[in-house]
């Protein structure tokens, strides 16, 4: 089993609703490599990899593994309730999550555990061509862009130059970074490589933006993307996306 303390409560208020926001039920593992969550959306249209580390963790004494299974709206319905200047304290007790956030008197809160069966996603398989370091901000604004035009938005790279750009009937936003130009911190694309996604999973998962100020896509033609915000020493959130099949 397992007793956490936790002071830096925004790694776990600004990554669990983002999950919840994709995944409606998931077990999240907690072991000596820390938490971890990995499971795809109902529609297999996409994939939430989160891992926490020990290190984020004011305390992490762990016991033996455990696989909590839970429903993503009430834990971050919980969370919600948890003020950012808390200590929160989480343990298994009686085939339930204890959160007792500790601050002006301390709060209990009891999760029930639920049976999620969920087969893991064979992510690892993934090869991805293309590699672009970039400013979180940059895929933001490329988003909110394409948002204003249709429902997808098409990534496009080759040797030094990274697009995001969307079309519409009579309208179109295009955005492009080369190599050196500022935000855009490396471009790995040994070739000419373009692929469309839906903007309605992407607005999801650019809110763990707040999360790290850079991050990784990946991704290749006609392949699925993965987006990873990572914090050193605290937590990786990635995410794996299916593309749409483009007729350009």
């Amino acid at each position: 089993m397992f007793k956490l303390v936790l002071s830096d409560i925004d790694i776990l208020k600004n990554s669990i609703p983002i999950v919840s926001e994709i995944i409606d039920e998931a077990n999240l593992v907690v072991d000596k490599s820390g938490i971890s969550l990995l499971a795809p959306d109902r529609t297999m249209v996409s994939v939430v990899d989160l891992k926490i580390l020990p290190t984020a963790f004011d305390s992490f004494d762990v016991s033996s593994d455990t696989a909590l299974g839970l429903n993503m709206a009430n834990l971050t319905a919980i969370l919600k309730r948890v003020k950012s200047s808390d200590k929160l304290h989480l343990e298994y007790d009686s085939g339930k999550l204890v959160l007792k956030a500790v601050g002006r008197g301390v709060r209990t809160f009891s999760l029930p555990l639920i049976e999620v069966k969920s087969e893991k996603p064979p992510i690892d398989q993934l090869k991805f061509p293309v590699r672009i370091e970039v400013e979180s901000s940059i895929i933001e604004e490329g988003i909110a862009d394409a948002e204003v035009i249709g429902d997808s938005v098409f990534l496009e790279a080759e040797p030094s130059v990274f697009r995001m750009h969307a079309k519409g009937d009579v309208s179109s936003a295009h955005l492009e970074l080369k190599q050196g130009d500022s935000g855009l911190l490396g471009v790995h694309a040994p070739e000419r490589a373009k692929s469309q996604y839906p903007l309605d999973y992407l607005k999801k998962m650019i809110k763990a933006a707040k999360l790290a100020p850079q991050t990784v896509v990946e991704f290749g033609k006609d392949y699925p993307m993965r987006l990873d915000f990572r914090q050193v020493d605290k937590l990786q959130m990635r995410f794996i996306l299916a593309p749409r099949v483009s007729e350009e």
